[in-house]
C-alpha cells in the first residue's frame, strides 16, 4: 500500500512537471514594442521658475506613454481619477517626437487637463544619467514648458525615472 502511494504521489509529481512546460498555444506569441516605447514610463519631476529659480512642485509623477499615431502622451494626471486630479502642473497633452534622439516637443498643442495650450521645447530623455533616492541608475528627463494663460513664465521640469522600489519612493 505504501508502495502504490508513492508510485501515485511520483506519477502525479512527472505528469504535473510535464504539464507545467507546455505553451499551450503562445510559443508563437511575439509581444508588441510602440514606437515610443523606450521614451515610455513614470517619472518623478520637479518643476522650477526658470526666471527665479523657485521650486513650483516637487516630485509631481508624470507618465509618458504611446499615443498609436507616431507621438507620446504626457500627463501628470492620477489614471482613474473621478473627478481628474493632477499631480503637478496641470499636463496632459501629445507630443512630437523623435525615437532616434529620445527628444520631444510640442507646439501650442491643447493641454487637456485644463483646455489651455502648452508649448513643451528642449524635451530630452537621457538613458542612465540619473541617480534615483536610493541611488539607483535610472534615465533622466528634461523639458521646458509655457502655458498660454502665463506666455512669460518658463517652467523647466527635470527628473528621473520611477523605479517602483521603497527605497526610491518619495
Amino acid at each position: 500500500m505504501k508502495k502504490a502511494i508513492t508510485k501515485i504521489a511520483l506519477i502525479s509529481i512527472l505528469f504535473i512537471s510535464l504539464v507545467s512546460c507546455e505553451n499551450n498555444g503562445y510559443e508563437d506569441y511575439v509581444q508588441e514594442k510602440t514606437p515610443t516605447v523606450e521614451m515610455n514610463g513614470e517619472w518623478y519631476i520637479t518643476i522650477t521658475d526658470e526666471a527665479t529659480g523657485i521650486v513650483q512642485v516637487s516630485h509631481a509623477i508624470h507618465k509618458t506613454y504611446d499615443s498609436n499615431d507616431g507621438k507620446m502622451y504626457i500627463t501628470d494626471r492620477i489614471l482613474g481619477s473621478n473627478p481628474p486630479k493632477f499631480t503637478g502642473w496641470w499636463l496632459e497633452t501629445k507630443l512630437d517626437v523623435n525615437i532616434k534622439d529620445l527628444t520631444f516637443s510640442s507646439a501650442n498643442t491643447l493641454n487637456t487637463a485644463d483646455g489651455s495650450k502648452v508649448k513643451i521645447t528642449e524635451g530630452k530623455i537621457i538613458k542612465n544619467a540619473a541617480k534615483s533616492k536610493g541611488g539607483n541608475t535610472v534615465d533622466s528627463i528634461y523639458f521646458k514648458a509655457v502655458f498660454d494663460y502665463e506666455p512669460t513664465q518658463v517652467l523647466i521640469y527635470s527628473g528621473h525615472r520611477i523605479t517602483g522600489f521603497d527605497e526610491d519612493k518619495y
